[in-house]
């Protein structure tokens, strides 16, 4: 008989009186979208999703998406290596920094940035006097807001990989060599790709239902910052598209959501080919 067998047989079981909260649990997160999935009219389905209101929206939300899981890997990635590579309390402030995004409400966020980049803010009021700039309100926000709440997935998750794999292979690296550049294209990256990958898809999903800070940094502009969570917001307060194209959209969300999550599993450090 194998290992694996061997530990298979001996795992311990489950106790029964968690099955009840387990259960419990599924059905509140399962049963919500269940009743999407009821409440829909499917005969109007496919007319909702290609409304010009729903696909305007739905195109706004990929290109920002897309834009800011661009800009998390270009800023999010060197992030990551010099946490992974940080030691003491300035390690320890840093990720602290970075992970609040995820515990803040996305309301304050957008708050925060409005009150950063606003014509009035912090370095806002520099950009409106020197430049002429304004970044409220336009699609520019949007993607900033994205970038904002969505950046600490892929930071976590590269500086996760980047820890596990160590430093052994750099250190050869370097002893035969190799400049930091090298080590880093060659050996370091090469080694986090699943992490990279996960991080990556995770960023892209979070920016994608990305809803407060945009609605407050970038408002809810048709056409300019109008991204599908907004118009699903929108439909369901009377303006905008019809109940029936937000119902089609949270599908389409719920749809994308899961796909992106399937394929972070499948990317993910360490998992058996």
């Amino acid at each position: 008989m194998s290992a694996s067998a061997v530990s298979r047989d001996a795992a311990p079981g489950v106790p029964g009186f968690l099955w009840l909260p387990a259960a419990l649990a599924v059905g509140l997160l399962v049963l919500p979208v269940v009743a999407l999935f009821v409440r829909a009219d499917w005969g109007t389905l496919p007319s909702d999703v290609t409304s010009p209101e729903a696909l305007q929206a739905l195109w706004l939300s990929l290109v920002t998406s897309v834009a800011a899981t661009v800009f998390c890997v270009l800023l999010g990635v060197p992030l990551a290596v010099v946490l992974s590579r940080a030691r003491g309390w300035t390690a320890d402030v840093l990720r602290a920094l970075v992970t609040l995004p995820l515990v803040l409400p996305p309301t304050v966020g957008g708050i925060a940035l409005l009150f950063l980049l606003g014509r009035r803010g912090l370095i806002g009021q520099s950009l409106d006097t020197w430049f002429g700039l304004t970044i409220p309100f336009t699609t520019t926000a949007v993607v900033i807001a994205q970038t904002f709440v969505a950046m600490p997935f892929l930071v976590l998750g590269v500086e996760g990989s980047l820890r596990t794999s160590g430093t052994r292979y750099e250190t050869v690296a370097a002893s035969l060599g190799a400049g930091r550049w090298t080590v880093m294209r060659r050996i370091t990256l090469p080694l986090v790709r699943p992490g990279l990958v996960s991080g990556v898809v995770l960023c892209f999903a979070r920016a994608l239902g990305e809803f407060g800070a945009t609605a407050l940094f970038a408002g809810n502009s048709p056409g300019t910052t109008q991204t599908m969570p907004l118009a699903i917001y929108s439909a369901f307060n009377g303006a905008g598209v019809s109940e029936g194209t937000a119902v089609a959209l949270s599908l389409l969300l719920v749809v994308a959501a899961v796909a992106v999550l399937l394929a972070a599993r499948a990317w993910r450090p360490g998992r058996a080919a």
